[in-house]
């Protein structure tokens, strides 16, 4: 179990912003009744940097977002099953380069589509219940992996269609994963987090010929020697309540909870007792009214900014690679009023997105960016 360590005071952000960036509304969508859970950019391929997919319902639509705030619909793929609701969407692509939309919701099962001819490729069957995110590994952009209520995370070839590994055992979570996250360098690690109000770190260092395996199976996905991972490298008690987003930053990670907080701290591990270690927490991110779960946030490519919405309709825009923690914006509307459950930040954080409890899609641009 993590020890956080004495003497190490997070630095508290400001909610004065420095206005620093000044984004404007330049689009408005309504794309249907239901709510939307996730919206995402495609960050896999420079091809597609300003291509993005939402998922509500039984739905998954990708949209272009062009010059002067134009949002352009691309396609749409609608789920068989019409009381399919997707809660989580992820850019993947296939080993030759197709780009592929994967979702996953309520019904446990993983589409994964393909974006240059619309039609399903593959449909992953494994989960024992819905699936609140799916990730992709941006340094083989193959391999997806997936957080479910089922207390487990999976591990996924979109390529071959394998489970390669099973997050889940005696020292797995012991609620509803709620988010997960692959490490941007150490093509091993992984971090999970959810409703049992912890995050854990795994390593898949010691599967890795699993994971390499996966790739040249010929015989059936289901006849695949499918390993679990029992036990986690590291285990992290930060918050006190259900954790539902985190995100690598470097060798950092950005946590966030019900308690209106982003919390952005070290994980030291013990080398040779694996699953001990302590916690330096290093800085805490206000966001108000953001005390319901499932409001995910988000960063640009870079990392540089992380965008979070709230219950009220309402962004808030961080700077990452700042101490004191500075808040760049918060952006309200007056007709924005229902629960952000997700924002996308752009490439180069010029533009984000959020996606809404009342199916709508707003589109926010810079304005200006004085320093």
């Amino acid at each position: 179990m993590s020890k956080i360590g004495l003497g190490c005071e997070p630095v508290l952000g400001s909610l004065t912003p420095l206005k620093k960036k000044e984004y404007r509304v330049t689009n408005r969508l309504q794309e249907g009744k239901r709510p939307l859970y996730a919206v995402v950019f495609n960050f896999i391929d420079s091809r597609y940097f300003n291509v993005f997919a939402t998922v509500g319902g039984n739905r998954v639509t990708i949209y272009q977002c062009l010059e002067g705030g134009v949002i352009a619909v691309l396609q749409s793929y609608v789920d068989e099953d019409k009381d399919e609701s997707f809660y989580t969407v992820s850019w993947a692509c296939n080993i030759d380069g197709t780009p592929f939309a994967v979702a996953g919701g309520i019904n446990g099962i993983i589409r994964v589509i393909d974006a240059s001819n619309e039609k399903i490729h593959k449909s992953f069957v494994g989960h024992g219940d819905s699936i609140n995110e799916i990730r992709t590994q941006p340094l083989k952009p193959s391999l997806v992996v997936s957080a479910s209520k089922d207390e487990s995370v999976r591990l996924w070839n979109v390529h071959t269609g394998i489970c390669i590994l099973v997050f889940a055992g005696a020292g797995g979570h012991r609620n509803e994963v709620l988010s997960v996250d692959f490490h941007p360098s150490d093509i091993y690690r992984i971090a999970s987090c959810g409703m049992d109000n912890t995050v854990k770190i795994w390593s898949m260092k010691e599967f890795w010929t699993y994971v390499e395996k996966s790739f040249t199976w010929t015989d059936l996905p289901s006849k695949f020697p499918t390993k679990y991972v029992q036990f986690p490298v590291f285990l992290a008690s930060i918050h006190t309540n259900y954790v539902d987003c985190n995100r690598w930053l470097g060798d950092f990670v950005l946590s966030k909870s019900v308690d209106n907080e982003i919390v952005l701290w070290e994980p030291k591990t013990k080398e040779h007792s694996p699953g001990e270690g302590t916690v330096d927490i290093l800085q805490k991110y206000p966001v108000p009214e953001c005390d319901i779960w499932f409001i995910k946030f988000s960063c640009d490519f870079h990392y540089n900014a992380a965008a979070i919405g709230n219950r009220e309709g309402k962004i808030y825009v961080w700077e990452l690679q700042s101490s004191p923690p500075v808040l760049l914006a918060r952006l309200s509307h007056s007709q924005s009023k229902s629960p952000i459950r997700q924002t996308a930040m752009s490439f180069d954080g010029s533009t984000i997105l959020s996606c809404c409890e009342d199916g709508t899609i707003w589109r926010w641009d810079v304005v200006s960016s004085a320093s």
